[in-house]
């Protein structure tokens, strides 16, 4: 069986990212407005970004890691910009890097 994590556009053009098995089902079922929640209140929605994964884990892993990401590294996944989204998370890394000193100059 074949798992996918996908990532939608919403009418308010923020993203919506989920994971299922059945990807074709489940992007009629947000743009219906069948499933309660986010993208109820946010229809039409636009699938842009999907990838298939062999098991629920391994797309449950995807989806919530993808919602982590900034609005910006989001749009270089859509883009397949593997550079920018890279770049994108060294940038992200350093800023959330703890500081080894004590803030002392001595």
């Amino acid at each position: 069986m074949t798992f996918w994590a996908y990532m939608l556009h919403c009418a308010d053009r923020s993203f919506y990212v989920g994971h299922t098995d059945n990807l074709e089902q489940r992007i009629g079922q947000h743009d219906q407005g069948q499933i309660a929640g986010y993208t109820q209140t946010r229809r039409p929605v636009k699938l842009v970004w999907s990838q298939a994964f062999g098991t629920r884990m391994e797309a449950l892993e995807a989806e919530r890691q993808i919602k982590g990401w900034s609005r910006a590294k989001k749009l270089a996944l859509i883009r397949e910009d593997w550079t920018l989204i890279s770049s994108l998370a060294r940038s992200n890394k350093e800023k959330k890097s703890p500081s080894t000193g004590s803030g002392r100059t001595e």
